[in-house]
């Protein structure tokens, strides 16, 4: 439809160039078109009016920040705007420049409030949905707001994404004055020790902040401290004996560290909503689930992970547990019976005894007809196995109803427990303190949750115990993220994912430090 239509109402007596030229170039997008339709196809930029002059000076004083959040200066750098505005001649120069300020501030407001990237494109176990702002909705509340502060209220209200920010520049600092210096050459260094290797260690821990400046040539137990205190923000076991995973870890540039905090903020915009006063919080990176009341961490235990291979690693998204099942039975997956139990049952029709094999209609199946006649395919049976301590879900789960069936639960095998990297399931989070888990959960509804849980126990019979209030759970992976009271922690990229993202980032034209822009 034509402008000279558009205005057929008498709305407006005359059809500018200037409004013509806004027209043709909103004409190609929904939100644009219709906002400047809306107000008339008045200028919200390129006008010369207080507000218009307010609102390029906060678009531009914002977008000269974005290098701190690890956004792409590139798509509304602060010069392209100016000299956009400079080379603005006629007035359809100034209505096509009133088009495309608008374009960049909404692809600035996307970006900063929910992220570059689209999380499933970049891979596809990452199925977290990120909750988008209208760009329509944006634009009207832009243009009746004090302009300054509604760009900066676009930005994570996190204190996680403030910490980020904050911990990213001190390392862009860091690269500034070179780095932390040479790296440490040696496989491993024990307290007690003295020398070049130990002094290396020495001005290492020193320059990433975990040792104060001193002469000392001599593995003492303030650098034994030191080197627990780093493997403690590492996820190494904290001996103080700096081995060979440590050294590794020591050495780690500060480009890298900056990458995986880049990384983080960009997973801290995909987050950005209401987490809940009260919610369960699982780094796959870091092999621990919490519970998070009012921002401090009230219960912790460690867990076990979906293993790297394809088909089990842990998805990442949110959703609510609203019960948990205490002696639950095990309703074995399909691909679990077809890939791992069928073959053994085709050689032995009785192994796997504690299986219960049902058919359709819930019947238990002879065993003595055997089942070397069916495939993968053509196997019609179901699998469970019944309560008990051998169960592979052990004694309790936990469960937030979601369609990639994965919830947490006890297990018997212990001893997966001890390792430092626990990378084992078939995707679900298995939890080294189940039971001290369903207490704290128990806790607000109950006046005695041990005992609540324990007589649902005792019954031997499957029972489902509903929270009274679902407790949010979010299933995150972060290789980067901040201490409370200063300082970063760090954990290795198990699954590969922070990489496929970091490279997505450079793609969309972030500055990654050591790869250029």
């Amino acid at each position: 439809m034509s402008l000279t239509a558009v205005f057929a109402t008498g709305a407006v007596a005359q059809v500018t160039a200037y409004k013509q030229a806004i027209a043709e170039g909103a004409a190609a997008d929904a939100a644009l078109s219709t906002f400047y339709r809306e107000n008339g196809y008045q200028p919200i930029w390129t006008g010369g009016d207080d507000d218009d002059r307010a609102r390029r000076a906060a678009f531009l004083q914002v977008v000269e920040t974005v290098a701190a959040h690890g956004l792409p200066a590139e798509r509304y750098s602060a010069a392209k705007i100016r000299a956009l505005l400079g080379e603005a001649q006629s007035s359809r120069d100034r209505g096509r420049v009133e088009v495309e300020m608008s374009r960049m501030f909404l692809t600035y407001a996307k970006d900063i409030e929910t992220g570059i990237l689209v999380p499933k494109k970049v891979d596809p176990d990452i199925v977290r949905e990120v909750p988008t702002r209208d760009p329509l909705t944006t634009l009207r509340e832009f243009e009746r707001s004090l302009p300054l502060a509604y760009l900066r209220g676009l930005k994570p209200k996190s204190r996680e994404y403030t910490r980020l920010v904050r911990e990213k520049m001190k390392l862009d600092a860091v690269l500034e004055r070179g780095g932390w210096g040479p790296r440490i050459d040696a496989g491993r260094i024990e307290p007690g020790e003295s020398g070049a290797r130990v002094v290396a260690l020495r001005d290492r821990l020193t320059a990433e902040g975990y040792l104060r400046r001193s002469a000392t040539q001599v593995y003492d137990a303030e650098m034994k401290q030191a080197v627990a205190q780093f493997q403690a923000d590492n996820g190494l076991a904290t001996d103080g004996v700096a081995g060979e995973t440590t050294i590794q870890a020591l050495n780690v540039a500060p480009e890298v560290r900056i990458g995986q905090i880049l990384v983080s903020l960009e997973r801290e915009r995909w987050m950005n909503i209401d987490r809940g006063k009260r919610h369960i919080w699982v780094n796959l990176t870091d092999f621990h689930a919490k519970i998070i009341d009012d921002d401090e961490i009230t219960f912790e235990t460690r867990s076990v992970i979906g293993k790297n291979t394809n088909g089990r690693r842990t998805p990442e998204f949110s959703d609510e547990m609203t019960h948990m099942v205490i002696n639950p039975s095990w309703y074995v997956p399909r691909s679990i019976v077809v890939n791992e139990y069928l073959p053994v049952l085709r050689s032995n029709p009785y192994a796997l005894g504690y299986m219960e094999i049902t058919d359709s209609r819930g019947r238990v199946v002879n065993r003595g007809r055997g089942f070397s006649q069916y495939s993968a395919r053509s196997f019609p049976f179901s699998m469970r196995q019944p309560p008990s301590e051998r169960n592979a879900l052990g004694l309790v789960k936990f469960m937030f109803p979601n369609k990639y069936n994965i919830y947490l639960h006890d297990t018997p095998a212990k001893n997966l427990f001890s390792r430092d990297s626990r990378a084992f399931s078939h995707g679900c989070i298995r939890l080294n303190d189940p039971f001290d888990f369903a207490y704290a959960l128990l806790a607000p509804q109950s006046d005695n949750p041990e005992d609540e849980f324990h007589r649902h126990l005792r019954s031997g019979r499957e029972s489902r115990v509903n929270l009274e209030t679902p407790v949010p759970v979010h299933l995150v992976y972060r290789t980067a993220y901040t201490k409370p009271g200063g300082g970063m922690e760090y954990r290795r990229d198990v699954y590969g994912r922070d990489a496929e993202i970091l490279s997505a980032l450079r793609s969309a034209g972030v500055a990654t430090p050591g790869f250029g822009s």
